[in-house]
């Protein structure tokens, strides 16, 4: 047995994160491990990656004993973590990310940067990934920054992988990929640990899943013998059935709120031709890069247009900056919300109330935005401490929930939410979906995009397909499918 965790606990003062948690995993072996956030998922794997200790329970590594408390204990014993979150300088390159702290050296003394650049490129064409080692890490799309530090933990001569979240901001392209660089990994008699809240994902690559609910072991499964509503059920207590909330008839979406007409965004070929109706939820659909971000970008923040016009409540919208955009009355949720939507050292009441900046004066405001952010907070169901508790505590989905909160006390007329439930576990996806609908339904409409395209297909109203920044095809959500989808955005006409 590679890996042994036998009735593991872990306390943090009078708060049990973990209690009596077991898991085994055998060489060759792709084993995930699934619960909602909080269930004790990160707590177990930094334990297995020796960032904690455990406070009681043992922990073998190959048979033997370990009692470790330090992460470089860990990777010496052949543990490699690739954790959800970046762990990269954007203003290095790629090589000298992959390689910061065990720089080689030439026979001088010195940095052989020619020899970076040559084991650079070749480990990240070993992950699929055709870049420059060259180019500063902060210019890269949100999915090559993913494969790099993919690339930095695979390129260490572990037998044990850790994998957090590795497809959260990856597209099909990617994730494929990935899961070819990890079945070599399997093929060469490596441990995977696998964490992630995409099911699919989880029945195409794992061999077996354990599941946590609370801090405590709540079942085990053979990928075979089990389903995805069974894995549901033991994670959240309730069927996947009822992930979604129930769309809106055809005819019910209300006057154009929003609307794109024959828009060229500056870099692509358009034109995009859309609609958002007042009380609609429409997705953007495509392959990676499209330029589903862009047309986001163009409506928030006021990119040039080649071409085209943007209307906004029926009237022709140009702006210059996110402030226009805000001002207008247009929220934005990004795609990666800790490098481009919250302060992370700051507490959840202030990044709440960051919503009510600019144009609407924050010390003025203050009492009103005190009672406001305790309304969002209870109707959010925002789980922390207090609002003065740091907002880079909270779990992925109580983030994302904070991030809706700051346009809810804004009171915005259109919200644009770029990967809505991004490391988000399956019990606050439902309700971050329940809520979108409830914004929608109560004339506020919402445009998404998504890698996932299952929660475009069971969340919106309508979807639009994108490919090289121009609309190739509309579907209905209820009469669409991954299949109609995946023809209109490689063919780039309707199927």
């Amino acid at each position: 047995m590679l890996l042994e965790a036998q009735d593991i606990t872990k306390s943090f003062g009078p708060v049990q994160a973990l209690s009596g948690v077991s898991l085994r995993l055998k060489p060759g072996s792709v084993h995930a491990v699934l619960g909602e956030n909080g269930a004790g998922k990160s707590t177990l794997m930094k334990i297995i990656s020796g960032v904690y200790s455990p406070t009681s329970g043992t922990l073998r590594v190959g048979g033997e004993d370990v009692d470790w408390y330090r992460a470089e204990q860990a990777r010496a014993a052949g543990i490699s973590t690739i954790f959800q979150e970046f762990i990269l300088l954007p203003n290095l390159s790629v090589a000298e990310n992959l390689f910061l702290g065990r720089e080689p050296r030439t026979a001088f003394g010195l940095i052989d940067r020619a020899r970076m650049r040559e084991e650079s490129r070749s480990i990240l064409e070993g992950v699929g990934l055709d870049l420059d080692p060259e180019v500063l890490t902060g210019s890269l799309r949100v999915a090559e920054q993913q494969m790099v530090e993919i690339a930095k933990g695979v390129m260490r001569d572990a037998r044990i992988f850790v994998f957090d979240e590795p497809t959260a901001a990856l597209g099909d392209r990617e994730a494929q990929k990935l899961f070819d660089l990890i079945r070599r990994l399997q093929s060469e008699g490596k441990g995977i640990l696998y964490i992630s809240h995409r099911l699919p994902e989880l029945f195409e690559l794992c061999d077996e899943v354990t599941v946590l609910k609370d801090g405590q072991f709540a079942g085990h499964f053979m990928m075979k013998d089990t389903n995805s509503d069974e894995l549901v059920t033991t994670m959240v207590g309730r069927s996947l059935d009822q992930l979604y909330p129930p769309r809106r008839p055809a005819d019910a979406a209300g006057e154009p709120v929003l609307e794109l007409r024959d828009v060229v965004v500056e870099g692509l070929s358009g034109p995009v031709n859309l609609t958002v109706g007042r009380k609609e939820i429409v997705g953007l659909a495509g392959l990676e890069g499209q330029g589903q971000i862009e047309i986001t970008r163009a409506i928030y923040e006021g990119h040039t247009l080649v071409s085209g016009e943007i209307l906004f409540e029926g009237k022709a919208f140009d702006h210059s900056g996110p402030a226009g955009g805000i001002n207008a009355g247009i929220g934005l949720i990004p795609e990666d919300r800790k490098a481009e939507g919250l302060f992370l050292s700051l507490s959840v009441a202030r990044n709440i109330s960051a919503g009510l900046l600019p144009g609407k004066g924050l010390a003025a405001a203050a009492p009103t935005a005190k009672r406001e952010i305790a309304e969002q907070v209870e109707r959010l169901r925002i789980r922390l401490r207090s609002v003065g508790q740091s907002i880079g505590e909270l779990s992925g989905g109580n983030q994302q929930k904070a991030l809706l909160a700051r346009w809810l006390v804004r009171g915005v007329k259109l919200l644009i939410c770029e990967e809505p439930t991004r490391g988000v576990d399956i019990g606050a996806k439902s309700e971050i979906y329940a809520l979108l609908r409830e914004l929608a339904d109560s004339g506020v409409p919402v445009l998404v995009t998504s890698r996932e395209l299952p929660e475009l297909i069971g969340l919106c109203d309508r979807i639009v397909v994108v490919r090289d920044g121009a609309t190739v095809a509309e579907f209905r959500g209820a009469e669409s499918s991954e299949e109609k989808i995946m023809a209109a955005a490689i063919e780039g006409a309707h199927a």
